[in-house]
């Protein structure tokens, strides 16, 4: 996946009625990633904080308006040269949840789930 400003995302996300959360924190560990990205989707509080609880709620997002939700992850690379393992995980679980709120996807509805990386 290619690396753009945030601003670019989000003018781009914006332009085709898509909604942008930004994951405000450059977290270096599995935990902080993990509650990066909730505090970036709204996730509910009952969010576990592991991998099987963020595939749920990604593919949930209920709580979220219908349409394009793009999340921006800036400063990937630092969780990726810290712990690449989680890294890796992480993104796993990410691509799957895109893959499974697509349309045709297992857990298709009104919601969609975009990753952007930013450099910001």
């Amino acid at each position: 996946m290619e690396h753009t400003s945030i601003k670019t995302i989000r003018d781009h996300a914006r332009a085709r009625g898509a909604y942008s959360h930004v994951m405000a924190d450059r977290p270096v560990d599995k935990l902080s990633t993990l509650d990066a990205i909730a505090a970036a989707l709204s996730f509910p509080e009952w969010f576990g904080r592991n991998l099987d609880a963020l595939y749920d709620c990604l593919t949930d997002l209920s709580w979220l308006p219908s349409g394009e939700h793009v999340l921006i992850w800036s400063g990937s690379d630092a969780l990726k040269a810290a712990d690449p393992r989680a890294y890796l995980a992480i993104r796993s679980v990410l691509s799957d949840a895109e893959r499974a709120l697509a349309p045709g996807g297992d857990r298709a509805d009104s919601r969609r789930l975009t990753l952007a990386l930013s450099d910001d």
